[in-house]
């Protein structure tokens, strides 16, 4: 009896998952995580992530280091100030399901 669903290709679902694994990894990070939040929200400055977060300077730029390395975010400088903004769109479709999932109906702005 044949199955009507169509074959996957075994080597396209193993390059799948490895990036599915890769962003995960890079989502199984408080930090990282608080700051794709405020991210989704728009672009931001590396000062104001500092301070809206309370995430201080060493550890704020090595885990959006991370997160550039991982693809998940563009930096843009203007004069002596880098902003940060989402990269892919799937990233913010993931961050808007964690949201839904975790967060409290009395965290939205």
């Amino acid at each position: 009896m044949k199955s009507s669903s169509p074959v996957l290709d075994p080597e396209q679902l193993r390059n799948a998952a490895a990036q599915a694994v890769g962003a995960l990894k890079a989502l199984a990070n408080e930090d990282r995580l608080l700051l794709l939040c405020q991210l989704s929200q728009g672009e931001r400055c590396v000062s104001e992530l500092e301070e809206d977060l309370g995430i201080r300077q060493p550890t704020l730029s090595q885990q959006l280091g991370v997160l550039r390395n991982e693809g998940m975010v563009t930096p843009r400088r203007d004069g002596k100030n880098i902003y940060y903004s989402v990269a892919e769109p799937g990233t913010l479709e993931i961050l808007a399901l964690l949201y839904r999932l975790y967060c409290p109906e009395g965290a939205k702005r």
